[in-house]
């Protein structure tokens, strides 16, 4: 594959992250503010309490929480959108004609949706997200730390079990062979689970709906971000691959190696 036909794709990927970003960035503003709103005011109603009723140990905010709500949102998702985007389409150059005889916008969604479970959904089921006045501030760190490497583990079992499809694949064929590898991933992810430590800290006043809620939001984020990104992805893409770009987009569909 040359240098050309790979910075098309990465260019097409920093696109799309950029759009599948603003789609969620409208799902973040609209249905995620609300819910960050409600736990500050949990918060600060605790502050309040704990310090007898009085305005003291109030700290001047360095951002207003209308530019957090805002610009801060909006250059979080935009930026994220942009670098992610780069990663996928690098990652869609090499996958393209690698993990079976799928079309560029099959692929494109396939990778997107992998990216959703194992970038996310996976460590958001073991370390899920929490809103303000939910959480230790002396756990924050670990937990932190513990996230990422849910998130590592992830990814490195997600190859592992592509890995081991492709090598079963001759003997077991096909659909038993995903079956297989699928297995093995939940497997290798259920005792990670297991062993990994948990967090209980949600507070016995916090109200469940709204961390309900707030998580729900959370993963909406996620699913939106995902689902446009691979299907804008996969239309910038083919139109790449199959609309005409001549020999060069055919070097991009014939895999090296």
């Amino acid at each position: 594959m040359n240098s050309i036909s790979v910075r098309a794709l990465l260019v097409r990927g920093m696109i799309a992250g950029v759009i599948a970003g603003a789609l969620a960035l409208a799902v973040a503003y609209f249905l995620g503010e609300s819910q960050v709103d409600a736990a500050i005011a949990i918060e600060e109603a605790h502050s309040h309490a704990a310090h007898g009723g009085g305005g003291g140990g109030e700290e001047e905010e360095l951002v207003s929480r209308t530019m957090q709500a805002t610009g801060g949102l909006a250059t979080a998702l935009l930026v994220f959108g942009v670098a992610v985007g780069g990663i996928a389409a690098l990652v869609y150059a090499y996958a393209l004609g690698r993990i079976g005889n799928f079309g560029p916008r099959a692929t494109a969604a396939l990778i997107a949706g992998a990216a959703l479970l194992t970038v996310y959904v996976v460590p958001f089921l073991k370390y899920p997200a929490n809103p303000p006045a939910v959480g230790n501030p002396d756990t924050i760190g670990k937990r932190t730390t513990l996230f990422f490497l849910m998130v590592a583990l992830s990814l490195l079992l997600a190859v592992a079990a592509v890995i081991i499809g492709k090598r079963l694949a001759p003997a077991l064929g096909n659909w038993n062979a995903t079956i297989a590898a699928a297995a093995a991933f939940v497997l290798a992810i259920g005792l990670a689970y297991a062993f990994l430590p948990s967090f209980d800290e949600v507070g016995k006043d916090f109200p469940a709906s709204l961390l309900w809620k707030f998580r729900l939001s959370t993963l909406a984020v996620q699913t939106t971000f995902w689902a446009g990104f691979g299907l804008i992805f996969g239309y910038l893409t083919e139109r790449l691959l199959v609309s005409g770009n001549g020999a060069d987009a055919r070097r991009v569909a014939t895999p090296v190696g």
